[in-house]
């Protein structure tokens, strides 16, 4: 897409559809449209009875030679804004209506688009709203589906709308990554996708197969892989910067299809497993995103892939596993895997000697029956890096709830008379413990948060700025966050 802006009104023949974005009881639509395009809105918006109540929208043409379809989004009263979502969500469902009509340019014209973050969430719109994984779909001749060519911006900010069009871009790679089914994106798939990656922005990428995870003793990811004829990857991207000042890690679950291993799923269970390498694939958008922003710090990755199938090799229940870090666990069930994954994964990752440490996972379904499916789990020992991630995803709309991690009865559970740890405790407070769970495998003294993404890294139906299937929540949020630092 190009980006384009104009400092004054937007007049209707500079693009084949136009997003105008219109608070409640607003008088005037602000300098942003000429007059004879504001009386058309207005009159579409009498015809509509469209008053610009919050999530409200109306469609019509402008009735010139050019036929600009005009779509009007509503912001509601100014108290019932919230951050930037309502601009986001409202320049995603334009962009996607414009693409399914064909059109190849588009306007947008919102108040206080000059403001670079107002300019940055409605590029990230944009590029979120017209996502779509079509690859292995036949073609349909009647689906008039084009992203727009050109994108123009009343009033827009330049930074604003190209660091945005970057973040979206970045998001839907994670989505791309995450839609691939597990025939597609194996272990060493998901390998070769880092290293392509390492090559294509500079950095380096290690890839130790199953013959060096045993040397090393990364036997609960091995454990995890045992099972399938894919074996297990661990992989770490490094990018380094001249002028970096602060050294990161982001760890992702990378289990490229979940079946439970010998604790088998249910079949309708095992339906969206392909997704259960979420965390992984955010990591390598956040990793793209740190890379294009070209942000001062140094950056490390760390996945560790594997695929949970069960056959005669599999781990069992009451299997005694010693992990990279040379604690014991006792397998209570094999389908709660994603953790054993993340143990050596984050023990290995420590070893860099991160000033920060996080970790993203569809870890638990206890997340979900806790907070539903639009807002993440947010587990930190650390008050300041959980207090800096939940202002990251204010900014960047993706919801996170920060819950505790300080219930010794809780902690309990994760007690095993025969190993130093259980892998699972009881159903009751699931996400806590699994997150306990973690801590111990995270160096001490480490600034560490935990990212319970199981809930929101698929939807079921389109909303927003997230159409059905993948969402890559989670990149966006990060590179927010790596932005401060």
């Amino acid at each position: 897409m190009e980006w384009s802006y104009v400092p004054g009104p937007v007049r209707g023949d500079e693009a084949e559809a136009l997003g105008v974005f219109w608070r409640e009881g607003m008088e005037s639509c602000e300098g942003l449209l000429a007059p004879e395009l504001e009386t058309r809105c207005r009159v579409l918006a009498e015809r509509e009875a469209f008053t610009g109540a919050k999530g409200a929208s109306a469609q019509g043409f402008v009735e010139d030679s050019r036929g600009t379809r005009l779509f009007l989004v509503g912001l509601g009263k100014p108290e019932e804004a919230r951050g930037e979502d309502l601009f986001r969500a409202g320049a995603a469902e334009v962009a996607r209506r414009a693409a399914e009509k064909g059109c190849v340019s588009l306007g947008l014209a919102a108040p206080g688009a000059s403001d670079p973050v107002r300019s940055r969430a409605l590029a990230e719109g944009v590029v979120l709203g017209t996502y779509r994984f079509h690859k292995y779909k036949a073609r349909d001749e009647k689906d008039r589906f084009r992203l727009p060519d050109r994108v123009l911006v009343a009033g827009g900010d330049e930074e604003g709308c190209r660091r945005g069009a970057i973040l979206g871009a970045c998001q839907n790679y994670a989505r791309d990554l995450a839609n691939e089914p597990g025939n597609v994106v194996t272990p060493e798939a998901f390998a070769r996708e880092a290293r392509a990656l390492a090559r294509r922005y500079d950095g380096t990428c290690v890839v130790l197969d199953e013959g060096q995870l045993a040397a090393k003793g990364m036997n609960a990811l091995l454990a995890v892989g045992r099972g399938s004829a894919n074996p297990p990857r661990l992989v770490h991207l490094i990018r380094r910067h001249p002028e970096a000042r602060v050294r990161v890690a982001v760890v992702g679950k990378g289990v490229t299809f979940d079946s439970g291993g010998l604790n088998i799923k249910p079949g309708d269970s095992m339906r969206t497993m392909k997704g259960d390498k979420s965390g992984a694939c955010v990591a390598l958008g956040v990793f793209r995103a740190v890379c294009e922003l070209d942000l001062p710090l140094e950056l490390h990755v760390v996945v560790g892939a594997a695929e949970n199938m069960p056959d005669g090799g599999s781990f069992r229940p009451d299997d005694i596993l010693r992990a990279y870090n040379g604690k014991t666990i006792e397998v209570d069930n094999t389908d709660a895997e994603g953790r054993l994954t993340l143990a050596d994964a984050l023990a290995y990752a420590g070893e860099q000697h991160p000033d920060r440490l996080v970790d993203l996972a569809t870890l638990t379904g206890a997340c979900v029956v806790a907070l539903g499916e639009n807002t993440a789990g947010l587990f930190s020992p650390d008050d300041a890096l959980a207090e800096a991630l939940a202002g990251a995803s204010r900014a960047s709309g993706e919801r996170l709830w920060r819950l505790p991690m300080d219930d010794e009865r809780l902690k309990k559970q994760l007690k095993s008379p025969v190993a130093d740890l259980v892998n699972c405790g009881s159903r009751w407070g699931g996400a806590i413990t699994a997150a306990l769970f973690l801590e111990a495998f995270v160096p001490p003294g480490t600034a560490w948060a935990h990212l319970d993404i199981a809930g929101v890294d698929t939807v079921k139906e389109p909303f927003g700025w997230s159409p059905k299937g993948a969402t890559g929540f989670g990149v966006r949020c990060l590179a927010s966050w790596l932005e401060t630092l």
